[in-house]
């Protein structure tokens, strides 16, 4: 990589190759653990202070693009500045290489954990179980402080946690989602933007319409033909997942849980052991859908199933961000843009509040001792600030002990 490609405009094309965002990617998905945020940091420290390929003003406007748009905000970012650096083969290069780490790691435990039975592996796994409780109640903490910093925020995510109780289904999930983008529209202020904003990379309009076409006519014909089972059935399934996330990677969990546990495709046990089991790994919290396609008793096989599920759920965030890239500059000024995404965003802190109960409490704390340690988990997050690895780490080894003394 020379001087003169690190100093070339933000707007020109493709100052780098596919073969170094593949390495560099390669890198970040072996060690970026921590979830979306961490990510976020990772990426910064890798891409903008040490390599250079765009400024922080640069790099910070294309977090909040990602932030705006449905879909895994990290894996969104990472595409975008695979995309930046490299053209479109430069994006599907960082796509690959950040996701191949956890994705195979995922798939291999899919392959154990169904062999896991009563043994000990079967404690580690119902500590992961308890690992999954402590982790989402700390995401549903720390979003609801975040994205309900006031009254009107605060009674739409309620709100929407009442309206899944009441219609526990994926089609409630959506019906929230709109709600909740109406009620922010009337009920929100939204503060005009303070920065301008530098995101400039070249995706023709083209592009983008065509983009914003395939991710519509998927999302509303892939149920049209889906209905036979098999493999359309499982693309269909983890695509809706992904199109429908707004607001981090663990919202996916409540949507993931509508499309492969209630069809009783994967048990309530293994998909709380799988999800447990995706805190413990680096890269994006979405490669969770290999394990569940390897799982799954739907679609052609393990190997083939999960490759379809992960494909399937990343591909409506990227198809979103190239169709939404040309005209970003002006949209994102638009005051009721915002004040529909903060209403959205209120609206998923609901949605995650419902899953919290069920599946991930219902399923993973069978016991007053289970409950004591999600506890105990749930502080060492949020008052120790314990890292996500440690507590996956204190999981397991709690799980095992309860095992081992017969609880």
């Amino acid at each position: 990589m020379s001087t003169a490609s690190q100093k070339e405009p933000i707007g020109t094309n493709a100052p780098g190759s596919a073969g170094e965002v593949f390495a560099t990617f390669l890198k970040l998905g072996f060690t970026s653990f921590g979830g979306p945020v961490a990510h976020l940091g990772y990426f910064r420290e890798e891409i903008v202070n040490r390599r250079k390929w765009l400024d922080d003003e640069t790099y910070g406007e294309l977090v909040g693009l990602c932030q705006f748009l449905p879909g895994p905000a990290s894996s969104q970012v990472g595409f975008g500045l695979g995309l930046h650096r490299a053209g479109l083969p430069g994006a599907l290069a960082a796509f690959t290489a950040f996701t191949l780490p956890s994705a195979i790691a995922l798939f291999i435990f899919a392959l154990f954990a169904e062999q896991a039975g009563d043994g000990w592996l079967g404690g580690i796994i119902s500590g992961l179980k308890i690992v999954a409780v402590a982790i989402v109640a700390h995401a549903v903490y720390g979003m609801a402080r975040s994205l309900c910093p006031d009254r009107e925020r605060a009674g739409i995510a309620l709100a929407a946690l009442f309206g899944l109780a009441l219609v526990p289904t994926a089609m409630g999930q959506v019906a929230v989602i709109a709600i909740g983008a109406l009620a922010g529209l009337v009920l929100v202020r939204a503060e005009p933007p303070t920065d301008q904003g530098t995101l400039s990379i070249p995706v023709p309009a083209s592009w983008g319409f065509a983009c914003l076409a395939a991710f519509a006519i998927l999302l509303v014909g892939l149920p049209l033909i889906s209905a036979s089972g098999g493999a359309l059935a499982v693309f269909d399934s983890f695509y809706r997942s992904g199109a429908l996330v707004f607001g981090g990677g663990h919202v996916v969990l409540p949507l993931l849980e509508a499309e492969v546990v209630r069809p009783g495709w994967v048990s309530a046990n293994d998909f709380l052991a799988g999800y447990g089991a995706a805190q413990a790994v680096p890269g994006p919290l979405f490669t969770f859908a290999a394990y569940l396609g390897a799982v799954s008793s739907v679609g052609p096989g393990a190997v083939l199933t999960a490759l379809i599920a992960l494909i399937a759920i990343f591909l409506p965030g990227f198809l979103l961000l190239l169709g939404v890239l040309p005209f970003w500059a002006g949209l994102r000024h638009r005051s009721a843009v915002r004040r529909a995404l903060f209403g959205v965003n209120a609206a998923v802190v609901g949605i995650l509040g419902a899953a919290l109960y069920n599946p991930v409490f219902t399923s993973g704390v069978v016991s007053p001792l289970g409950f004591a340690m999600a506890a105990t988990l749930f502080f060492l997050l949020t008052i120790w600030r314990a890292p996500a690895l440690a507590i996956v780490a204190l999981g397991d080894a709690g799980g095992l002990a309860m095992h081992l003394a017969g609880f």
